[in-house]
């Protein structure tokens, strides 16, 4: 039996959305909301029948017939830690996803949307793999400072998805495995993987690790002291210099890598000594990790959209290729992986987890 399934995908002013006949994408809308559009309501959950309409409308312009569908899939939000998998959109899942347990945030909405529409339906809904997959191992939870624990927030969906695509395409089980995932986007983070569990990875939002095109990663922590009490900056203006200004922007004014890799191969100095600092922290990451593995890595994955940059990859192979043979599967298909996450479970590879 085939399955069609409607993905949603909520962003803070987009809400990207995409139908499946199992694997096969029948077609993807990306719904872009006006500044005025979104400031009309007071919270995000207040969003959800806007967010809703547009979503049916745009079906209607296709000429979809929604009762078509066998499943729904939201983007999940910012739940407490759960361990990583396909979850049912329970009314606890629902209540935590409303009130914002960790944060408000516009990917709160995509399981809140999920039940809604599929309640409709009388088909289920499901999450896939959100941000706040926790699976680390208790000894990667020590910082060094008891109040400020190391916590896991990074690219779950996508890391997890090229996971078990290599697992797949080399026959053998994800839980059987150990692989080093490297993701690089706006944000990089770099995940252990050991037999179907992230057992330590470095925080891709505001914690540690490798810069990016516009994160700080690890900074010195003594000079952040000092820069926050220096009476210069207030909390978010230090906040922006880690979390959307940093790396790339902070040294060269932009955050895309092509850019980036484009002047730097064309002799500008300064780029390419930030890419040569880019490439060797991500490196430096990929060292960290293989000994979380003590060793035993069986494969090293590149994804996300820096991965299409050969450069980057070769530097990559050469710099750590002794550790263990690279794999690349470039960019981060969200909606894809989403729809793969509630297949395994309507296929019976997987069953749901239950939050």
């Amino acid at each position: 039996m085939s399955y069609k399934s409607l993905i949603i995908n909520p962003g803070s002013t987009s809400t990207k959305i995409g139908v499946f006949e199992d694997e096969t994408l029948l077609f993807e809308e990306t719904l872009r909301h006006s500044t005025e559009e979104i400031a009309q309501y007071a919270s995000i959950v207040d969003q959800k029948d806007f967010r809703k309409n547009v979503i049916v409308d745009v079906l209607k312009e296709k000429n979809f017939d929604i009762k078509e569908i066998n499943v729904i899939v939201g983007r999940g939000g910012m739940l407490k830690p759960i361990p990583g998998g396909t979850y049912r959109v329970t009314d606890a899942l629902l209540e935590d996803l409303r009130i914002g347990k960790q944060g408000q945030h516009a990917s709160n909405l995509g399981g809140i949307l999920a039940r809604e529409i599929g309640d409709e339906l009388g088909v289920p809904a499901f999450i896939v793999d959100p941000v706040v997959v926790d699976e680390l191992q208790p000894v990667a939870r020590y910082s060094g400072v008891p109040e400020l624990p190391r916590v896991s927030v990074f690219h779950a969906l996508n890391q997890k998805a090229v996971a078990k695509r290599y697992a797949k395409e080399s026959g053998t089980k994800y839980e059987d495995l150990n692989l080093i995932v490297v993701h690089m986007g706006g944000g990089v983070s770099v995940g252990a993987h050991k037999n179907g569990k992230i057992i330590d990875v470095f925080n891709a939002l505001d914690g540690d690790g490798a810069f990016s095109p516009e994160r700080a990663g690890g900074v010195p922590v003594g000079a952040l002291v000092k820069m926050c009490f220096s009476g210069e900056y207030t909390e978010k203006e230090v906040y922006k210099k880690l979390v959307g200004n940093g790396g790339f922007n902070a040294y060269l004014g932009t955050n895309d890598a092509r850019t980036v890799v484009q002047n730097a191969t064309s002799g500008d100095e300064k780029s390419k000594n930030v890419l040569d600092a880019f490439h060797y922290q991500i490196a430096k990451d990929i060292g960290s990790m293989a000994c979380v593995l003590e060793g035993k890595v069986d494969k090293i994955i590149l994804t996300g959209g820096i991965a299409y940059n050969k450069i980057t990859c070769d530097t990559l192979q050469q710099m750590c290729g002794w550790i263990a043979d690279f794999i690349i599967y470039p960019g981060e298909d969200e909606l894809l992986a989403l729809a793969q996450g509630a297949l395994r479970v309507l296929n019976g590879e997987e069953a749901a987890c239950e939050y």
